[in-house]
């Protein structure tokens, strides 16, 4: 067995020791999520804290960990009698991003029930890690239903397995630890809510500090053994403040003051519902024990703040999580005073682990920031540029987003789990059944009562109840919706350089995004300009990534529409290579003009045809505008064998109806 890097060896991120370590005292805090670039030891520290939990003690051969001294009396395995039982350290369990639904909670054999009348139980990883450490890295690349399910245990503090009427329950209290990277996606506003705690983490731009960093990871990786055992006081000083911390939780007084400071900071944000405040109350409660100490002070709501509110004030998809400090400093001072020991403006915690200062704001890409701050005021701003000329016009902002029309793919798929096309799923209605493939997880009860029926008399039954066998059993097929691949060839030619058209495109596109992140698509965008096209974001789940390019991107030259499509269509070749499942869908959103280079418009119409081969789905943005058009993205739109839209029929709530299948209209080759 490998030798973990010690916890306390960390550098920095006192934050996100802070934020583990009042878990680890209260685990009714409810989790840490924690966001930060690849890197920054986020994995190293949670693995790190699983060394540092009490032992616990358990009842021997007991599948759910049940504690001697209180068993669970729903326990599948028992009923248990009170008594001593065997000691063990705790349990840090990894939960892997492509889990099924029944490796997480458990596998109920649905054959055995019908046929014998008994509940056999095969625990999930929910049973292994009761009392202990759940730490599901990369949480959101997670199927929703997934962390719908473990964050739903961790707040009940129990699982329940249910197939076609038989149940199963058991205790499940664990610390849960996500961590993530914000480049790779963003989770649901509702599934950030659930965690208690969020950390941002970023790697220090200080040269000592990196040093020191890089100096502690070779000595471990050299001799890890020996690199624990130098830490080995320091562990089991951490060790056993957790144990007193845990064991004056219970004498900690939160007092009237405290909870007027921390109700008056939530409705100060305008955090919605109770969650925010009861989250505050207990990582208050949690650092005054943590500090040694059985009164809540000032310190303690400002720090819980810091930790619990910035990921609940994410009101739109691309707003990054935040908490303004000077804000949160006037309401608690507004609400201080009371004789309760609540008017102590010192904002650091007491004792070492002790965070203070706000996380990192900044969870987008680093290579552009929505709003263009660094831009050059344009000449002559609202005037229309040349449509081949050669030079760039600085980025237009964006128009206002609005809700979007629903785009979707044709037909029926088999991909990710999301809300945009038509798709067999684990998740949603029942439209049929088939054989089984593998182990039975969703029963269609009818149909295997019909497939049994017939052979009752062959297999001498005697009883009221049918003779079930494994050829009878029948396997639902469920129809739901998946994510898709949405790639964006957006035209950035002088053609389309006029700034107020410019950003009603990019308004567009914005709204189109908006729509992909609801939908839990992944997205692309490619880009064309000049004399080349350029991806400008490789198909990735981050939706915020996406805006921060599109608010960046610059115009102005040729129309090199072959080239595009061209480029769209080698990222969807190396996408299905990837990602085989995820279909795509193509949104072009151009003028149709074609400029530059020999034939251009040839080259572009064998482009697009590439597509129509492929039988890829697309829809075209067309963005001409004037008293007089050429229709040339409608051309585009036939040749693609997709269908086109103006920009006015891509609002949600416009006159001109828009067919759902973006092939609906599709035109004869």
């Amino acid at each position: 067995m490998s030798t973990p890097y010690p916890f306390s060896a960390v550098v920095g991120q006192e934050d996100l020791r802070l934020a583990l370590l009042l878990n680890a005292v209260s685990p009714a805090v409810g989790g840490v999520l924690v966001r930060g670039e690849k890197g920054t030891a986020k994995s190293t520290a949670v693995r790190a804290l699983s060394t540092l939990l009490p032992a616990v003690a358990v009842v021997p051969g007991c599948r759910f960990s049940c504690d001697p001294a209180a068993p669970d009396p729903g326990c599948p395995d028992g009923p248990h009698e009170s008594g001593a039982g065997a000691e063990r350290p705790a349990r840090m369990v990894e939960l892997p991003v492509g889990a099924s639904e029944d490796r997480l909670v458990g596998a109920l054999d649905i054959e055995r029930a019908l046929s014998e009348g008994v509940k056999a139980f095969e625990p999930g990883l929910l049973a292994d890690a009761h009392r202990g450490v759940l730490y599901v890295d990369e949480v959101n690349l997670l199927h929703d239903h997934l962390v719908d399910l473990l964050l739903d245990a961790a707040a009940m503090g129990a699982s329940y397995v249910e197939r076609e009427g038989v149940s199963v329950r058991h205790a499940a209290r664990f610390l849960l630890v996500g961590t993530m990277n914000p480049e790779e996606g963003e989770l649901r506003p509702q599934l950030l809510d659930r965690f208690g705690l969020t950390v941002e983490v970023a790697a220090s731009r200080d040269p000592e500090q990196r040093v020191e960093v890089v100096r502690r990871r070779l000595a471990h990786d050299d001799d890890p053994a020996g690199f624990a055992a130098r830490w080995a006081d320091e562990e089991a000083a951490v060790r056993a403040r957790i144990v007193a911390a845990r064991e004056l939780l219970p004498q900690v007084r939160l007092g009237d003051g405290a909870l007027r400071q921390i109700a008056a900071t939530c409705a100060a944000f305008e955090v919605d519902g109770m969650r925010a405040d009861i989250v505050m109350a207990r990582t208050a409660t949690a650092l005054a024990a943590w500090a040694g100490r059985t009164d809540v002070l000032a310190e303690d709501v400002r720090q819980a703040a810091l930790l619990a509110l910035p990921h609940r004030r994410r009101r739109a998809p691309f707003d990054a999580p935040g908490l303004d400090e000077d804000k949160l400093d006037r309401t608690l001072e507004e609400f201080s005073g009371d004789g309760d020991g609540d008017d102590d403006p010192d904002p650091s915690p007491d004792g070492p682990g002790g965070g203070g200062g706000q996380p990192p704001q900044d969870s987008g890409p680093q290579d552009g920031s929505r709003g263009g701050s660094g831009a050059r005021p344009e000449a002559g701003e609202g005037g229309e540029p040349q449509a081949s000329g050669g030079s760039e016009q600085t980025p237009a902002r964006a128009s206002e987003p609005f809700r979007a029309k629903v785009l979707s793919v044709p037909g029926i798929g088999e991909g990710a789990a999301g809300r945009r096309s038509r798709a067999r799923t684990e998740q949603g209605r029942t439209t049929g059944a088939r054989r089984p493939r593998g182990a039975l997880s969703r029963l269609h009860l009818a149909a295997t009562v019909q497939a049994a029926a017939p052979h009752q008399r062959a297999r001498g039954r005697s009883g009221p109840g049918l003779v079930i066998r494994r050829d009878d059993l029948r396997q639902a097929t469920r129809e739901g919706r998946e994510g898709n691949l949405v790639l964006f060839v957006v035209d950035a030619s002088g053609s389309m350089a006029a700034r107020q058209r410019m950003s009603a495109v990019k308004g567009a596109v914005l709204s189109l995004l908006l729509d992909a992140y609801q939908r839990r698509d992944k997205v692309g965008l490619v880009t064309f300009r000049g004399s080349a096209a350029d991806v400008a974001l490789p198909p990735t789940s981050s939706v915020d990534a996406a805006a921060a390019r599109l608010e960046s991107l610059p115009t102005g030259g040729r129309t090199p529409l072959a080239a595009g499509l061209l480029k769209a269509h080698e990222v969807l070749r190396v996408e299905r290579l990837r990602d085989p499942a995820r279909r795509p869908l193509v949104v072009v959103v151009t003028d149709g003009r074609a400029t530059g280079g020999p034939e251009p418009v040839a080259l572009a119409s064998r482009a697009a045809r590439l597509f129509a081969a492929d039988g890829v789905a697309s829809v075209v943005v067309d963005c001409e505008s004037g008293p007089v058009r050429l229709g040339l993205a409608g051309q585009l739109a036939g040749e693609l064998g997709g269908t086109a839209v103006t920009l006015d029929e891509l609002r949600a709530d416009s006159l001109a109806g828009l067919v759902k299948d973006v092939q609906g209209n599709r035109r004869a080759a």
